[in-house]
């Protein structure tokens, strides 16, 4: 059996990737198609980093584009694609899928439009997950008619989607064959009992600035002025959990731009106020475990928090990723957990207007006790790549009895 998965974004390869480590877990269930399940995988966007640390087989191309895969929030952002070689790279990698497809069982596509339709064109079965849409944006799912018939298609086997909302929505529309079966990025969040030397008096509160560059050290930068505001209400402490793309030089510079000083291991100073934040490469899931609130520019690593039932405060960036347009159709999707402050990065009173709705919250136990029940609802708990995993086993299985090349 060789099952080949695509997917074009960055959360969309780490979706990919925790049920690909699922499946290949589940050896009890895959006893009997081992060793002759095959899995490989095509990332549309980026370099497929997830795939790779698993050492899967990437079938076709990779290149990191100027957008991230971020062009739907920004027209311009297809232009630079382009003139970076999005055209060429897109046929390529359709071209190697294609290759692949007579010796393809079943297709598993991991994002929008894009790798649903390819999937759907080459002809053999596939398994969709939907990731990067939701009927909370809208209250109801408004998908490109080109994506709902691919997903309505007899080739498609299964439709699984982010959340329980957006599948009774679309069970209600008649796609009986759409389920919720967890969201995979709920499972990389086990703590390492990282103490992160904080002190048990004061909150704590988690800096998110995202994974691209250099997008994530601008977004840093208006964090740590964020931080300087919120410091002068009360006694903070402050951690920032980052890529090991940001290196202690890009930290050094950041300092040095705004008139902090870097102390290096992760230790970012300002003089004047003698306040700290401290810097982790490696402690991503500590942090949000153990942070009070959380002052995000990201997307997945926000969908986390937020699953994990902490309020998050978002600051519109410059982007290319995270502008307010990003920011605003997080808070849609994402409900009363987030709260975005101001429009742009260079909005009147920005830093002192986040200080206060920062207090406001730590101070309102009720809606942080709401926040709690809106993430199990949003996001989910724990266990999706084993959910989505045993659905695409149960698929799997039905070949077993029928010839392939009939499906």
């Amino acid at each position: 059996m060789k099952v080949l998965f695509l997917s074009n974004g960055h959360g969309e390869d780490l979706n990919a990737s925790l049920i690909v480590g699922a499946l290949r877990s589940r050896s009890a269930a895959l006893r009997s198609l081992e060793p002759s399940l095959q899995i490989r995988a095509m990332p549309l966007v980026g370099m497929g980093n997830a795939y790779r640390r698993l050492q899967v087989d990437i079938i076709g191309p990779t290149q990191n584009l100027p957008s991230g895969g971020i062009i739907y929030l920004n027209p311009w952002n297809w232009v630079k694609d382009i003139t970076s070689g999005l055209i060429g790279l897109t046929l390529q990698q359709v071209r190697a899928v294609f290759s692949e497809k007579t010796s393809c069982d079943l297709l598993i596509a991991v994002g929008d439009i894009v790798p649903i339709a390819i999937a759907y064109l080459t002809g053999r079965p596939f398994v969709a997950f939907i990731v990067s849409t939701s009927s909370y944006y809208e209250g109801k799912l408004r998908l490109p008619w080109i994506t709902e018939f691919c997903l309505r298609s007899p080739r498609c086997q299964r439709v699984f989607t982010r959340d329980e909302f957006t599948a009774e929505d679309l069970q209600q529309r008649g796609l009986k064959k759409a389920i919720f079966a967890g969201y995979p990025i709920m499972d990389v969040l086990q703590s390492g009992n990282n103490h992160l030397g904080l002190e048990p008096n004061f909150p704590m509160i988690a800096l998110l600035p995202g994974s691209r560059l250099p997008e994530a050290i601008d977004n840093l930068q208006l964090q740590l002025n964020a931080c300087e505001a919120i410091a002068l209400k009360r006694p903070m402490q402050f951690r920032a959990a980052l890529v090991p793309s940001i290196t202690e030089k890009d930290l050094q510079a950041l300092a040095q731009k705004i008139g902090w000083h870097y102390r290096g291991s992760g230790k970012l100073v300002n003089p004047v106020q003698k306040l700290r934040v401290i810097c982790y490469w490696d402690a991503f899931a500590d942090i949000l475990q153990q942070c009070d609130l959380a002052i995000g520019m990201a997307g997945t690593a926000v969908e986390q928090a937020v699953g994990l039932g902490k309020p998050v405060v978002q600051i519109p960036g410059a982007g290319p990723q995270f502008t307010y347009a990003f920011a605003e159709a997080q808070m849609r999707l994402l409900g009363s957990s987030v709260k975005t402050i101001g429009k742009s990065p260079k909005d009147l009173n920005l830093f002192q207007n986040i200080a206060q709705t920062v207090e406001e919250i730590l101070d309102n136990p009720d809606y942080l006790e709401t926040c709690l029940h809106n993430g199990i609802e949003r996001v989910g708990q724990a266990g999706g790549s084993v959910g989505i995993a045993q659905g695409i086993l149960e698929v799997i299985s039905k070949f077993g009895d029928r010839d392939r090349n009939q499906l």
